[in-house]
């Protein structure tokens, strides 16, 4: 799905890479209590929303997500309700309308990524000095926080210290969100790891619930888009792993097949068909062997 919809009742108001909010109709985004938060079956890969489509990603997304938020009961949450409009049945939730804090909060249990290539330049991750030796898919005991500061849809998020961190949101908030973030990993990298994926790493959203105060867990919860889930039969450190999530697309795009340079400023190619199919297959694996529930659309 490219194009907004139109929902009787609701009214849209922002659309993001991947998602579209609405607020009930006759309510501005400040006054409502509640938004209904539509995934799409978009995709993006390096600050870009490409072109292509994942056949029922949003559907995949959505309901992983939600199965999610019922592990982590400890953790609140922003899901009311799956009581939606039918042209967006198994895509979309009511959710609480939080105040989202500005940043992207991460947590790290193995290196790789924009991580790993920090930790050749300095040693460090986000300026958290890092034992010498590690290479690509190093486990990091324990795991560790690594906050970025949420960009503008188009513009690249930007890795920042804990202490920056505070700047931005207040010491209390930002030792919350340490702690919380930490503790979302670490219950989900068990989960995982008991079903044979690990969780290299994830990145969640909090807000502050306007009717309680109270901070919660919003957006997506540890699907492929926002993790890295690795099979943990062929997990070994040193090389790229085996995954199942976006990197699969990432790897494609940076490699002599598509022809792109990520670093060109043009936008990415349309996906082969080969890709789109092998992409949506990696997403349902995931959420079949993490769930143990089969996918049907």
């Amino acid at each position: 799905m490219s194009d907004v919809v139109a929902l009787d009742g609701w009214e849209h108001i922002y659309s993001g890479k991947i998602r579209d909010l609405y607020v009930p109709a006759g309510t501005s985004v400040q006054e409502a209590d509640r938004v209904l938060v539509v995934a799409s079956d978009k995709i993006s890969a390096y600050d870009f929303v490409l072109d292509s489509q994942i056949p029922d990603k949003g559907k995949i997304l959505t309901q992983l997500s939600l199965w999610w938020f019922g592990q982590l009961s400890s953790v609140p949450n922003h899901v009311l309700s799956t009581d939606v409009p039918d042209a967006v049945a198994g895509r979309a939730m009511v959710c609480a309308n939080l105040e989202m804090f500005p940043i992207e909060c991460i947590a790290r249990g193995y290196l790789t990524g924009s991580g790993l290539a920090e930790y050749r330049t300095s040693g460090t991750v986000t300026g958290l000095p890092l034992p010498t030796g590690l290479v690509d898919g190093s486990r990091l005991e324990p795991a560790i926080f690594t906050p970025s500061a949420k960009a503008e849809v188009g513009e690249h998020d930007e890795n920042i210290t804990f202490e920056q961190t505070i700047d931005r949101v207040g010491e209390i908030v930002a030792e919350e969100l340490r702690e919380l973030t930490l503790k979302v990993y670490s219950t989900a990298e068990r989960i995982a790891r008991d079903r044979g994926i690990i969780l290299a790493d994830t990145k969640v959203e909090f807000g502050r619930d306007r009717a309680t105060g109270r901070i919660t867990l919003g957006d997506e919860v540890l699907t492929p888009d926002s993790s890295r889930f690795w099979d943990g039969a062929t997990y070994a450190p040193g090389k790229s792993q085996d995954s199942f999530d976006k990197q699969f697309v990432r790897d494609w795009l940076t490699s002599p097949a598509s022809g792109w340079d990520k670093n060109s400023g043009e936008k990415p190619p349309v996906l082969p068909e080969e890709i789109i199919e092998k992409t949506r297959s990696r997403y349902v694996e995931a959420y079949e062997r993490l769930t143990g529930r089969t996918f049907s659309v």
